[in-house]
């Protein structure tokens, strides 16, 4: 049997995407329902959802580092 010489690659990143889906979640859960309900309001809360580390990541430098 010939070989190409290729080996096989085994990616075992699925727990921390499991993690991620439930922090997204969370986070669309929470956004969308601090929204006054309407349409527009509810693009946002997914758009911030998806950026919330951002948020957090800015504010705990502001506290370790100050303004």
């Amino acid at each position: 049997m010939a070989s190409d010489g290729r080996g096989s690659v085994i990616v075992r990143d699925g727990s921390w995407g499991f993690f991620f889906l439930l922090a997204y979640v969370g986070a669309a859960i929470y956004f969308i329902s601090t929204s006054d309900g309407s349409f527009w309001a509810f693009i946002l809360g997914l758009l911030q959802a998806i950026v919330w580390p951002a948020y957090v990541t800015y504010h705990v430098l502001i506290l370790l580092v100050g303004p």
